[in-house]
């Protein structure tokens, strides 16, 4: 029975395609334990050579631990997308399993000595740009992982390592049972005015599912803010929503998330040291484009001030027309009364024309065939994870394989918060794999024969993490290393929001954005009005995203020698440093529920965001300057950027396509923080 288990050999599907339909929980751990085995086997088999180091070496490298991958995609993907009982335990159980094998391998002393031979004879070997490469990411991610370091530190640097595996997977355990439990009941309909049909029997539908027959339930979004705090005339459950939202993690009991924090940030402030950093903001940007904290602070520092004015001014004007002092649960809604009344812009009112299949096949998957010449067919005799994931194959114009794309739209109870792409299978020549690519989104499902109407935000959301797909579909690249978006964490960001862009394409638009009952194409002034209201409520949107990253390099930026012992203190003291403080603008994440960064690898990186949207903009600019959605443009791109994945430097990719470096200008223009 053993030697049945789908894990040990490759995937006999289509693109190597997961076989999920034979996948059983009694699978997984025999899969973990041999991988395990395998690849230590095969790490010790190149540490142990006794002559020169040369390439062969990474080769051996690249190609080791393949077992092991296979499961691991499978398992970590269905641990965020699907959780239960079982993934939990056996991810908690995995974490400093993970982490002691991931040290074993990046603190074999034998195994540094002989890539460091390699990389001091870089310039001599007779390898290609991509190779020569490889090299110098190998040298330079062993040393930041401490492979250089003494016997004594290397067991200080191996509790650390796996203590801080067991902390953010508690994190996130606790983050998900607390959202789940903090679900905000309905029990009268009538407080629920101002939602839409669809909107409502999603609540139904949630409730249901919760066993809470005749009532509904609204589930708490990965942000402090909810899309339904916009439409809820109900002052009192918007409150309630809000207050539900900001209490994540910080109720006591055991999801309580602040100790943890605590923890966390000290482990890694004392991890930076031990490798030689100040801190652990110094430590994650020395190998970002960024390069220092103190450039993530010019930036951040310079848009802050800007942001929080326009956020006052914003305020002024929300609370002119709502004739009180309006509070954080208050915003979305008077922003939508303002922006009915300044712009005849009722975001609500446009559900109807973004009907999810629609955006889905005649707006993102559009697009990409205009820009890209690619094309989309979905197969159905392909399974995923769950029944509601869909497949697709994707396929050049001349009918040549791209790879698989995978959609899981809705929400539940089992997903994680937020909305993210993940690869399944990531192409590489050197193991002749393809690209199998995954998307998951939280939109509500509504009640049978209902149909899934979007916001605009989640129209823009689709957008954008099918950017981040098309960047794991397009990579071409000979080694795993450099496979689809493993690049730069602060350039990772940028081809997803440039895909952004072509929400609002006037040509793209106009193919989607039909009602989904009469047929009618979106009326062109709404489109109008839309396009002329995009820099409106910025103040607000920058400032909550800017409060958010600049806690991030606050908790990140405390030293070895720092003792911070109260969470929400801390957190209160560097909002207000950064005058950030306003309560009823508060931090797009509070500490508690801050998952990119205590569980989801964003850990002093939060400001990619803002850092790749300089690039984002400036290309925008370009795309604009030079005829917009063609496929000469599509293939510039796809070649010069998506295509290289993270086989060279990230910002000498960005040379290549754009001819320069990034301006800053086209950013401040687009979120009104022009002086």
């Amino acid at each position: 029975m053993a030697d049945q288990n789908p894990f040990f050999e490759p995937s006999p599907l289509p693109y190597r395609l997961p076989p999920f339909a034979e996948i059983r929980d009694e699978h997984y751990l025999p899969a973990f334990e041999r991988g395990f085995e395998e690849q230590l086997s095969e790490i010790a088999a190149i540490a142990s050579r006794r002559d020169m180091a040369d390439f062969g070496d990474l080769i051996a490298l690249e190609s080791s631990g393949r077992l092991l991958d296979r499961v691991a995609t499978v398992f970590f993907t269905r641990s965020s997308a699907d959780a239960d009982d079982f993934t939990e335990e056996l991810e908690e159980r995995l974490a400093p399993r993970l982490a002691e094998h991931a040290d074993a391998i990046r603190l074999d002393g034998r195994l540094y000595r002989r890539i460091s031979q390699l990389y001091e004879r870089r310039d001599d070997l007779e390898v290609d740009a991509e190779s020569k490469y490889l090299v110098e990411r190998y040298y330079l991610e062993f040393t930041l992982a401490g492979a250089g370091l003494g016997d004594r530190d290397k067991d200080r640097l191996r509790e650390l390592n796996k203590r801080l595996a067991a902390l953010t997977t508690r994190f996130e355990k606790n983050l998900l049972a607390d959202t789940n439990d903090l679900a905000v009941v309905v029990d009268d309909v009538a407080e629920l005015v101002g939602l839409g049909e669809a909107e409502i029997s999603a609540a139904a539908l949630a409730a249901a599912d919760r066993g809470i027959e005749g009532r509904h339930l609204i589930t708490l979004v990965l942000p402090t803010g909810h899309p339904y705090l916009g439409s809820l005339e109900n002052r009192g459950l918007r409150e309630r929503i809000m207050a539900a939202s900001r209490s994540r993690g910080r109720r006591g009991g055991e999801n309580d998330n602040r100790a943890l924090v605590l923890e966390i940030t000290r482990l890694r402030a004392e991890r930076a040291r031990l490798l030689g950093f100040e801190s652990h903001a110094a430590l994650v940007t020395s190998d970002e484009t960024a390069k220092t904290p103190e450039a993530v602070a010019a930036l951040l520092g310079r848009l802050a001030p800007i942001a929080a004015r326009n956020a006052r001014r914003e305020k002024a004007e929300l609370e002119r027309i709502a004739g009180f002092p309006v509070e954080a649960h208050d915003w979305a809604f008077y922003t939508e009364r303002l922006r009915r009344a300044d712009y005849e812009v009722d975001t609500a009112a446009l559900r109807p024309y973004f009907e999810a299949e629609r955006v889905l096949r005649d707006g993102v998957f559009f697009a990409a065939n205009r820009l890209y010449g690619v094309n989309f067919a979905e197969r159905a005799d392909l399974a995923g994870y769950r029944p509601e994931v869909r497949v697709f194959e994707v396929s050049d114009e001349d009918g040549g394989p791209v790879g698989l794309y995978l959609l899981d739209l809705y929400t539940r109870d089992s997903k994680r918060g937020g909305a993210w792409m993940n690869s399944l299978v990531s192409q590489n020549v050197l193991l002749d794999e393809p690209a199998v690519v995954l998307n998951n989104l939280n939109v509500p499902r509504p009640a049978d024969g209902q149909p899934t109407l979007l916001t605009l935000d989640e129209v823009s959301t689709l957008f954008h993490e099918f950017g981040h797909a098309l960047h794991g579909l397009f990579a071409r690249v000979v080694y795993p290393r450099f496979a689809g978006t493993s690049v730069h964490r602060d350039f990772v960001e940028f081809p997803s929001q440039v895909n952004e862009m072509w929400m609002l394409w006037p040509e793209v638009l106009e193919n989607y954005a039909v009602h989904h009952l009469t047929g009618e194409p979106i009326p062109r002034a709404a489109v109008d009005r839309i396009r002329a209201s995009q820099s409106f409520n910025e103040g607000f949107r920058t400032s909550e995203y800017l409060a958010a990253a600049l806690l991030d390099q606050a908790w990140h930026s405390i030293t070895a020698d720092e003792r911070v012992d109260d969470a929400e203190a801390f957190e209160s003291a560097a909002l207000k440093a950064a005058g950030l403080d306003d309560p009823a603008v508060p931090s797009r994440y509070s500490s508690t529920y801050f998952q990119h960064v205590f569980s989801g690898g964003y850990d002093a990186g939060y400001y990619s965001y803002i850092w790749s949207e300089v690039l984002d903009a400036d290309t925008v600019r370009w795309f604009e300057e030079n005829g917009g959605l063609t496929r000469e443009n599509g293939r510039r791109f796809r070649e010069l950027l998506l295509g290289v994945g993270g086989s060279k430097d990230p910002l000498e990719a960005y040379r290549d396509f754009r001819g320069r470096d990034a301006r800053i200008e086209p950013l401040l223009e687009r979120r009104g923080l022009l002086e």
